[in-house]
């Protein structure tokens, strides 16, 4: 095995600490195992696949915390609440781009955008659109930020087109849906709770994917015991994370994180 319990729980705190952080949990991840000499070229499929199948446990930290919302879509499957299925159906509609895109390029995406440099790159750049949107909200006259009741077919769309760009690892999947929910009109709690409960489709194909792929890779790197320790740290840690993190954006916006992402790829760029 590549992956040890300590390493387990190593990456299973970074991708709680991230996934719903707008600072790409991908990313963090793909740097941490660089910093850890995880980059064995005989495990690099299964290291991969590891990274992307402990963001289950980020997965069910959601789905615990918006365990209403869920409650009402399955209602709305089953007739009981329009405003469940309504929702269902945006959710649904936001998540096709990124699942059509990452089943045609997701093996060249892995090919070529994850290692260090693209994620860098990735970093900057979405730190400092982060600031600019920051800006621009903090900057609007007369505006009545929209509520997740808001939300329709036309915005669920563009923001899952948004979505695609985070196949890019260092993008953050987190951070270019609620930078494209704010800039069309949406509060920064709105443009949080959509882009948290879109993760659940989203990552969940993606992680059930990886899992049925590359299921014998992972075990081949991390065991059972180490996957199923990464799964729990990053439901505990993710649980937290979010909870703090809504508090804080809902007062402060996202300026400083993205200064945390320019100052993070500053300083790794330095280190290697």
């Amino acid at each position: 095995m590549i992956i040890n319990i300590k390493e387990a729980i190593i990456l299973g705190i970074v991708e709680g600490l991230t996934e719903f952080l707008p600072v790409s949990s991908t990313g963090h991840l793909i740097l941490t195992s660089h910093l850890l000499g995880l980059n064995a070229d005989d495990g690099k499929t299964g290291l991969d696949a590891f990274e992307i199948v402990i963001q289950s446990g980020a997965l069910l930290a959601v789905f615990s915390i918006y365990l209403h919302y869920i409650q009402r879509i399955w209602n709305g499957v089953l007739g009981r609440d329009s405003e469940g299925l309504k929702l269902l159906q945006q959710l649904l509609i936001a998540v096709m781009p990124a699942l059509i895109m990452g089943y045609c390029l997701g093996h060249w995406i892995k090919e070529r955008l994850f290692g260090i440099n693209p994620v860098l790159f990735a970093l900057v750049a979405g730190g400092i659109l982060m600031i600019v949107v920051e800006y621009i909200r903090k900057n609007r006259k007369a505006w009545v930020p929209l509520t997740l009741e808001d939300m329709d077919i036309k915005n669920a769309l563009i923001i899952g087109c948004a979505q695609c760009l985070a196949l890019w690892p260092g993008t953050s999947r987190s951070m270019i849906t609620m930078v494209a929910a704010m800039l069309l009109g949406f509060s920064p709690k709105a443009a949080a709770e959509f882009s948290f409960l879109l993760a659940l489709p989203t990552l969940g194909a993606a992680t059930l994917y990886d899992l049925y792929k590359h299921g014998g890779d992972i075990l081949q790197v991390s065991g059972v015991s180490g996957l199923l320790t990464g799964v729990l740290v990053s439901w505990i840690v993710a649980w937290v994370a979010v909870k703090a993190f809504l508090l804080y954006l809902t007062r402060h916006g996202m300026f400083i994180f993205g200064v945390y992402r320019i100052i993070l790829a500053i300083a790794i760029s330095l280190a290697i």
